[in-house]
């Protein structure tokens, strides 16, 4: 009985403290917006944020390569890159124990005076850690005027209710087991951000979660080739794989069963019991920097054997010229050649495998079957061709041009 009171009391208190939230603060952030609105001139064409990803980075390149002024900003960030413009961690404002409770606000109305354009995920923009305004967010930007390109990233639209991959709903279980929880919650965020933004982006596997999309991209990431130039090897030796020095096969997973990692294990460790002189680098939690660096030493590199399309990880390794293990589903290979987004299906450069066909791939590769140094150079032709600054960052010139954001940065020879 006390553990029931307890509750309710906690229940109670929270709801009392909201309601004087809401009665104080909402009426003063809706006066901040209308006067942000009509007095303050946005300095910034393109938001990006606030979620700490990797992918902010290279499209805050591909934007400015096209003339838009832009920045990017989060609330915190993750081990594996701090390449932010904007930390609001860092702030002043989080250093005063009372004001820093207001943080995601703070973030909020600096993004609505400072950008004229956010591009942002579908789980939302700063107030997303907001119980109650994380709900009236998009709302709130379109009251200030502030253009949106809403995209996936991946967890932000991951739905089970609409998973027809039956072996990454399972994998989801067994990796998340409560993340069942939160369909309900994903659902209604991309219900929200769809009817909400300019213009919506999807790509990836992601079309599987989504009803609706703008611009189709076989995936939005960019990827700035220079900055992999001096560790790549464009025209790789062909050489045979000894004891002395294996076939090194590198893997990282963020979400082991997702990426099929025990299957990767699994038909290393047997291999290797077959005489077969192949090596395992797994790395896992690793900074950017150092995954990298692993990369620009692996032989092939093993992304994922479930999810059925690629990212950012086997961007960075086509990005140094290494061959990629990757699973494509046929049905998104042939919607994006459908929707003419692929030329044909002899220019994806992936060792196309799932949990199935591992071993046996990788034998090939050990018994010569298969050219690694052919497969390098499509890698890196792909990723050239489909992901760089230039590429995607053309693309995002059509779509803000399509919402009628332009770049105060643009030139007659911009593109």
């Amino acid at each position: 009985m006390s553990t029931i009171f307890k509750f309710l009391r906690f229940k109670l208190v929270f709801t009392i403290i909201y309601l004087i939230y809401y009665i104080f603060i909402f009426p003063i952030i809706i006066l901040a917006i209308i006067f942000i609105r009509a007095f303050i001139k946005k300095k910034i064409d393109i938001g990006l944020g606030p979620e700490p990803m990797i992918n902010n980075v290279y499209h805050k390149k591909a934007l400015t390569a096209y003339g838009y002024s832009c920045e990017t900003f989060v609330n915190n960030v993750y081990f594996i890159t701090s390449e932010f413009d904007y930390r609001s961690d860092l702030a002043f404002y989080s250093k005063i124990p009372i004001v820093k409770k207001f943080r995601a606000t703070f973030l909020f109305l600096r993004s609505i005076a400072r950008y004229k354009c956010l591009y942002v995920y579908f789980n939302g923009g700063p107030l997303m850690t907001d119980f109650f305004l994380s709900k009236l967010e998009s709302k709130l930007y379109k009251l200030s005027g502030t253009k949106i390109v809403v995209m996936p990233y991946g967890g932000d639209v991951y739905n089970m209710f609409n998973c027809n991959n039956l072996q990454l709903k399972h994998a989801m279980a067994a990796d998340y087991p409560q993340y069942h929880k939160s369909n309900q919650k994903v659902q209604t965020q991309i219900m929200r951000w769809s009817n909400a933004a300019d213009l919506v982006i999807s790509g990836c596997d992601w079309v599987d979660y989504m009803h609706h999309w703008d611009k189709l991209m076989i995936a939005h990431f960019s990827i700035d080739l220079e900055r992999f130039e001096n560790l790549r090897e464009l025209n790789p030796i062909k050489r045979e794989f000894t004891n002395e020095k294996p076939l090194r096969i590198l893997h990282a997973p963020n979400h082991k069963t997702i990426k099929g990692t025990s299957y990767i294990q699994q038909a290393i460790d047997e291999l290797s019991a077959e005489g077969y002189p192949v090596e395992l680098v797994f790395l896992q939690k690793r900074p950017n920097h150092e995954i990298i660096e692993e990369i620009s030493k692996a032989d092939i590199v093993a992304d994922q054997l479930v999810i059925g399309w690629y990212a950012m990880f086997a961007l960075e390794s086509m990005a140094l010229a290494k061959p990629v293990i990757c699973y494509l589903r046929e049905d998104l290979i042939n919607l994006y050649l459908f929707a003419g987004l692929l030329q044909c299906r002899e220019e994806i450069p992936f060792l196309n495998s799932d949990v199935f066909n591992f071993k046996q791939l990788l034998k090939d590769v050990l018994d010569g079957k298969i050219d690694l140094t052919i497969s390098s150079r499509k890698s890196f032709e792909y990723v050239s061709k489909y992901h760089s600054i230039q590429y995607i960052g053309k693309i995002f010139d059509e779509v803000n041009q399509k919402i009628g954001v332009i770049g105060s940065l643009q030139t007659t020879d911009s593109n």
